[in-house]
């Protein structure tokens, strides 16, 4: 197998006291880095499924030196969102998330992680997948709306996934060139319709590669902390670095090949890895990893099917049911992992239910800046709970509610879980099931006992529905769920 088996340095972090001296005040906030990988699983890695057939050396050294979240959810099954929520801290079903083709989905007035630590001391840079719309009237003029529009000082990315066209790089708010040329859709024989290296027909700029868009990501984001430390600038860093894998099309370079056991996509995700520890070497190589607080986690659940699992003996979902898109855990409850040197404590694990929509909370606090009253309506502050401040029996946060792809909603309160229809919502069949007379209109699980979603206790738990349905209608009917 081809993968860096260099060992990733244990990283130390260091507590400053507080100086008038503006270098020293700096010194007081850490750089942030946020690694958002697309369409991974919860049982890829192996430090969430040790029978794993995907080798993550890297992922699983940041587990060993950080905190590791059993119970972390993306605020949508799908990718754009799961990124809404991230970068606004507000749930998407209070947004029309589906106009990311046409025009930016996050409004000019709306706070953002990158917006508030711009504002408050932090360089701020974006790289890779953005999926929030542009407002765009041609390629050859300018792009407002996005990265640059919405907090960050530098961008280099695409506008959604490598298999929606138009395919083109972007570099601030701007094609570097046109997607001029045409692209014949394609895809792999052995695999389903959105499985594989599919992508499709459209146009694409001259020059640009699929396959070669993941290694330009990560280029981009070592120059970006390269040029950071060589800057000598007294503001710390933060780094969004989404990357578009292992979302089709799945395109291993050569030396990845039968890398794992788990056929093109496991290679894919090998691949990933290597990237993300290219990252780690740069922190580094730089001496920043000292004062970098890490994220690591995947925008929603995996396109992998149980005829997969029996093809390959992968459970790309860990054990949970559905896979992306899906209202069921596989859909949305994703690997999540923490690293700050010396502040986290290495090697730990929480339990405590969470949801990306806490980053800007999160931000705030880390960035010692107060949130806005409007900004963030759905995030709440999680650093007491990597600093093991936080008792694991005593919620962080208050009920999620996550929208599947279709027309059907979860609610999440301690551990039962409310879906207000049958099927999966989304890719898995069937997706939507008429309720028959006498049978149950929608779904509940207790997650405590039944992981897996297996017994639906909806007929037998009705004051457990009652109140999770109006729960659910009050969090949809008011502005925020953040107090």
């Amino acid at each position: 197998m081809i993968y860096y088996t260099k060992k990733i340095l244990l990283l130390s972090f260091s507590l400053v006291v507080t100086l008038p001296d503006s270098t020293q005040a700096a010194q007081e906030k850490p750089n942030i880095v946020y690694i958002m990988v697309d369409d991974m699983g919860y049982g890829d890695a192996g430090c969430y499924n040790p029978q794993s057939k995907i080798p993550t050396p890297y992922i699983d050294s940041l587990a060993r030196d950080g905190m590791r979240f059993t119970d972390a959810h993306s605020p949508g099954a799908l990718c754009h969102p799961s990124r809404y929520g991230l970068l606004t801290g507000q749930h998407p079903f209070r947004t029309d998330v589906a106009s990311w083709r046409t025009r930016s989905v996050i409004r000019d007035d709306q706070t953002t992680i990158a917006s508030l630590l711009q504002a408050n001391g932090y360089r701020t840079a974006m790289v890779g997948k953005w999926h929030l719309g542009f407002n765009e009237n041609g390629y050859d003029k300018p792009l407002p709306g996005g990265p640059i529009d919405r907090g960050f000082d530098t961008y280099f990315g695409i506008r959604a996934s490598t298999d929606i066209p138009p395919y083109f790089y972007i570099r601030d708010n701007r094609a570097v060139a046109p997607p001029s040329n045409r692209i014949k859709a394609n895809s792999s024989d052995g695999w389903s319709p959105i499985q594989g290296a599919f992508w499709r027909e459209g146009g694409i700029a001259p020059g640009l590669k699929l396959k070669d868009v993941l290694p330009r990501f990560t280029e981009e984001a070592v120059n970006v902390i390269e040029q950071h430390a060589k800057s000598k600038t007294e503001k710390p860093l933060m780094l969004y670095l989404a990357y578009p894998a292992p979302h089709t099309p799945w395109l291993p370079s050569p030396e990845y090949l039968n890398s794992s056991k788990a056929g093109m996509y496991g290679d894919f995700l090998v691949m990933v890895d290597s990237m993300i520890g290219r990252v780690l070497e740069s922190l580094e190589k730089t001496n920043m990893s000292d004062d970098t607080l890490l994220f690591f986690t995947s925008d929603n659940g995996p396109v992998w099917y149980k005829a997969d699992v029996q093809r390959f003996g992968h459970d790309s979902v860990g054990g949970l049911r559905g896979m992306k898109a899906d209202a069921w855990e596989g859909g949305h409850r994703m690997p999540f992992i923490a690293r700050w040197p010396n502040r986290i404590r290495a090697g730990s694990v929480s339990r405590q239910v969470i949801c990306f929509t806490d980053m800007l909370a999160t931000f705030a606090a880390v960035a010692k800046v107060k949130l806005p009253p409007q900004a963030g309506p759905d995030s709440f502050n999680i650093l007491p709970v990597l600093l093991d401040e936080q008792p694991e029996d005593k919620p962080i946060r208050g009920p999620i509610v996550i929208p599947a792809r279709r027309d059907m909603m979860s609610i999440r309160s301690g551990q039962w879980k409310l879906i207000t229809g049958l099927g999966s919502g989304g890719f898995s069949k069937p997706s939507n099931v008429k309720p028959q007379p006498g049978s149950p209109k929608g779904q509940l699980y207790h997650l405590g006992d039944d992981l897996a979603e297996t017994r639906n206790l909806y007929q037998e738990r009705p004051k457990i529905v009652k109140s999770l349905l109006a729960e659910l209608q009050k969090i949809r009917s008011e502005s925020r769920t953040r107090p």
